[in-house]
């Protein structure tokens, strides 16, 4: 399992075990303190602190302020669309580092086996050196990925609370779904558009998980033919493939007890991940015909 997909796993746990913790603030009933037109900036940083008015707070009133107009489903798509735009603009050059090592990935195999069980200094220094070329070369940098995968955390947590404390969540409906309550619950209740979210979202999420590598192999094979060589798959695919399935379980799991606008939320963002991976694929490509 290469480092970033190990860093995007511990992540999630981590985000998990954050979002278990987090104490949601409830009214005299026992239930979850909505959001609504007149919750102010000042209530919320006075009683919740500074995350929840950064970062909570503008998204339920974002959810409220879209709904109206919109309906529920497609608020929180369109609210799922502006996030992954900002996020893809503070994070773009990172994002094209990201798909950059796609491409090199095979140049990198190939040097480390050149140096496989010569584990003295001297040979150490010049497969780093070698490495450090062809990362001079696409002008890549090893981590500079770890920035979008890290952002993505404090909009999971923020989200995930916003499509729960939003009132026009609450009190709206798509497509006869209360969006509020999670999969399982949609399931237990014998409505099966919550199935066909959930199912989608999964397929989807899939696609956006084995994009990059599909357009690294196509991309890898245009090169070989290019130079007359035979493109070969890189060793570790098969690994790489495990621990998508484990993430994909993993996340599975935690929307089939997550509110289904959370699972609508997925669905938008991995399909705005594969969307972004074939546009700077296309950029890529054209870079490398100058």
């Amino acid at each position: 399992m290469n480092k970033k997909k190990l860093l995007l796993i511990i992540g999630i746990v981590f985000a998990l075990l954050l979002l278990s913790g987090c104490a949601r603030p409830m009214d005299e009933n026992g239930n979850i303190l909505k959001i609504t037109d007149e919750t102010t900036f000042s209530q919320i940083l006075n009683d919740e602190g500074i995350f929840s008015a950064i970062f909570i707070f503008p998204l339920a009133k974002f959810i409220n302020f879209m709904v109206p107009y919109t309906g529920v489903g497609l608020g929180i798509v369109i609210v799922t669309v502006v996030i992954n735009l900002l996020v893809l603009a503070f994070t773009w050059k990172s994002s094209v580092g990201a798909q950059k090592m796609q491409v090199v990935q095979p140049e990198i195999v190939r040097i480390q086996k050149k140096y496989e069980g010569r584990d003295d200094r001297n040979s150490m220094m010049k497969m780093q050196n070698e490495m450090n070329a062809v990362y001079k070369k696409y002008d890549v940098h090893p981590f500079g990925s770890i920035l979008t995968t890290f952002l993505q955390f404090p909009i999971l947590i923020a989200m995930y609370n916003a499509v729960q404390r939003a009132a026009a969540v609450a009190e709206g409906t798509f497509a006869g779904m209360k969006l509020e309550l999670t999969p399982r619950e949609g399931f237990a209740s014998g409505q099966y558009g919550y199935a066909v979210i959930f199912v989608l979202m999964i397929l989807v999420q899939l696609l956006s998980m084995k994009i990059p590598t599909w357009l690294a192999e196509r991309r890898a094979k245009l090169e070989a033919e290019k130079h007359f060589r035979t493109y070969r798959k890189p060793e570790g695919q098969n690994n790489m493939m495990t621990s998508m399935i484990v993430m994909l379980v993993f996340i599975s799991f935690l929307m089939l007890n997550w509110p289904t606008a959370m699972s609508l939320y997925y669905l938008v963002s991995s399909l705005t991940i594969v969307l972004k991976n074939i546009l700077i694929d296309t950029i890529i490509a054209k870079q490398g015909e100058q």
